[in-house]
């Protein structure tokens, strides 16, 4: 039995990936977007509540019926708390429920209880924020090289992948980023699509809760122009891509 500190569970998730899906939200992130709308995630030595794995999988199962899709394990970032999702997948996996995980990708090696998560997990999200190191580092406060290497060892594992881009003006809007973002993810054909996804601001709120400063406030969502410009920009590389 493993546990894990496990920020909340929601059990009509239907943004998480395909169906209605069971969404378990686990603390703790290393990423520090500017735009996150789970600011009350960060932190994984506070909030939430240290549960086993068999204890969230029962919560899982007593509504199994009621999952077109299955279970997704979002957070924060998953691949911090990698064994605990891993013994949840495993279960998930014996009953035949379909497993999805939602990740930024950051993780600076790839270790066994890693390996043991991905063997459990049928589609992997991935959440590739900025092609361009420096504007990246802006965006996040971190690298992107381990999310992109995780990219590159899903392909040389042939995971099942949706890659996730979030678009928001001065920092990922710029159509050149969207073009190189598509010349990487072009090779690897596990990746079955991208989601466009436009900058919102919903989760501002929680950053006052805490009492933070949310400096995008006043940045608006992306224009159907902008978007549809990125969604050029994977088309010429071949990659599916909608919004």
């Amino acid at each position: 039995m493993s546990l894990g500190r496990v920020h909340s569970q929601d059990s009509f998730g239907t943004v998480d990936g395909p169906g209605i899906r069971y969404v378990v939200f686990m603390q703790g992130c290393h990423m520090r977007c500017r735009y996150c709308h789970n600011r009350d995630t960060w932190d994984l030595r506070e909030g939430g509540e240290i549960k086993s794995h068999e204890a969230v999988f029962q919560d899982i199962y007593k509504v199994r019926n009621f999952l077109s899709g299955g279970v997704t394990v979002t957070g924060g970032e998953p691949l911090i708390q990698a064994e605990f999702v891993a013994d949840l997948f495993a279960e998930c996996r014996k009953a035949g429920i379909h497993t999805c995980l939602d990740t930024n990708g950051f993780t600076k090696t790839i270790t066994e209880p890693v390996e043991r998560l991905l063997a459990s997990t049928d589609l992997v999200l991935l959440d590739l924020k900025q092609i361009d190191e420096d504007m990246h580092q802006k965006l996040t406060y971190v690298t992107n090289r381990h999310p992109l290497n995780f990219a590159r060892y899903l392909h040389e594992i042939n995971k099942p992948v949706w890659i996730r881009y979030v678009v928001v003006e001065g920092y990922t809007v710029d159509p050149q980023y969207a073009a190189r973002m598509a010349e990487f993810i072009a090779p690897m054909k596990n990746v079955e699509k991208v989601e466009i996804l436009p900058y919102h601001s919903l989760g501002v709120h929680k950053w006052d809760l805490l009492k933070d400063t949310y400096e995008l406030e006043s940045v608006a969502p992306p224009t159907t122009e902008q978007l549809e410009a990125i969604k050029a920009e994977f088309a010429k590389c071949g990659v599916v891509a909608a919004y």
